[in-house]
């Protein structure tokens, strides 16, 4: 009868855990439903709050803002809790999706910024629950709503991201006569959050043709997507990202100040100039050297053009040198085409060798094979009795250029 009873038991206990786990999984859906209703009553109310506070100028503005924060504090705090309380709960009984389960390992990877990047933490989170809310309306296929949405959700992410920029920009900003490359990881951080932008909010405004500022981007956007498909090498990213910086001069000026786009240039230039020094095939090594001379050509005349203010006048003084002996090579442009780009590469050429003579770095190799393009072009003489490379074979030189 003992052992009986200890089996009558037994089942019993299995028995009861599996109506106790069969009946946790059916709740999960009744949560996600209070949940979904709770979201979609709060969403409304922060739409509504947004478009007043938009459109009616006449009404107290601060108090119509006050409102909408509080309406989005409430939205916020009911997508949380969605989080915790139905895709926490799908992914510990194993009911969640790929998709729900990757949702929650970023939620995690989020909520570790917490401690040592609160600012962060702060912009990211938001940026993530209401990504997540979009994501939901898209799959639901709700035009209407996602008509009303669009616009909080453009103006709040152009906020989110202009945030986020600004909190890098502060990071890379200390000690900016330098590059420091401690920093690498901002700097990645800075291109990802770029690329991430362009591809998430950019996209829309554009197929939504929500801003008239926007169409001076296009041709730059478009730029971009040639990046998107494919995997890309070293020269690739190189040249991906100085397209991101070039969008980034249009529309983050304030979040990403020049002293700090000029950072991310000299970020750049750098791992440009190795990849041409590091590259043996010479075919691949024309390519990243095209690349480079591109690069320091936006650098020159995108960005250092622009500048106002000068860590010494010395510098300054050196640019504007260069600066109008550039403005009389451009003049070649509409009368001997071949001849502008020649005269323009010896310059940038000329220039950039004058600022690698300074740098800590070691970049003697590359420095020779400036040297190489300047005999070729013929500004420079080869001494006699030197080698140099050709058609992959060393030769000496019998007699000077």
């Amino acid at each position: 009868m003992e052992e009986r009873s200890l089996k009558i038991t037994g089942a019993d206990k299995t028995f009861f855990n599996k109506i106790t786990s069969t009946l946790t999984k059916l709740l999960i859906p009744t949560r996600i439903g209070i949940n979904g209703m709770l979201i979609s009553m709060k969403r409304n109310n922060v739409i509504k709050a947004f478009e007043n506070y938009k459109s009616n100028e006449e009404y107290d503005k601060e108090q119509l803002e006050k409102k909408y924060e509080t309406a989005y504090e409430a939205y916020l705090g009911a997508l949380d809790k969605y989080v915790m309380d139905s895709i926490y709960k799908k992914v510990k009984n194993d009911t969640a999706s790929e998709y729900e389960k990757n949702a929650l390992s970023k939620y995690y990877e989020i909520t570790s910024l917490k401690e040592s990047e609160y600012m962060e933490y702060k912009y990211r989170k938001q940026k993530y629950l209401i990504e997540l809310d979009y994501q939901g309306i898209k799959v639901d296929g709700k035009e209407k709503i996602k008509e009303k949405y669009n616009p909080f959700y453009l103006s709040k992410m152009d906020s989110l991201y202009k945030s986020i920029l600004k909190n890098y920009s502060i990071k890379v900003a200390d000690n900016t006569n330098t590059y420091d490359s401690s920093k690498e990881w901002i700097y990645t951080k800075i291109f990802y959050t770029l690329e991430e932008y362009i591809q998430n909010i950019l996209s829309l405004k554009i197929e939504l043709n929500s801003e008239e500022s926007i169409k001076n981007i296009v041709s730059d956007y478009e730029k971009y997507e040639t990046y998107v498909v494919g995997k890309l090498d070293s020269r690739d990213t190189i040249e991906k990202n100085m397209v991101l910086l070039g969008i980034s001069r249009k529309l983050f000026t304030h979040s990403l100040p020049l002293i700090v786009a000029e950072q991310c240039y000299e970020k750049l230039l750098k791992d440009a100039r190795i990849l041409v020094q590091d590259t043996k095939m010479a075919a691949k090594r024309e390519r990243a050297y095209s690349m480079l001379i591109n690069l320091i050509e936006d650098y020159n005349i995108k960005l250092l053009s622009t500048k106002v203010y000068w860590e010494s006048p010395k510098a300054r003084d050196e640019y504007k040198v260069f600066w109008n002996q550039y403005k009389e090579i451009a003049k070649l442009k509409e009368t001997d085409f071949i001849e502008y780009i020649k005269q323009k590469e010896i310059l940038f050429i000329k220039n950039d060798i004058k600022k690698l003579h300074t740098s800590k770095t070691d970049y003697t190799k590359i420095i020779k094979y400036y040297k190489r393009k300047l005999v070729d072009y013929g500004v420079m003489k080869q001494i006699k009795g030197t080698s140099y490379k050709s058609e992959g074979k060393y030769r000496k030189v019998k007699e000077v250029a």
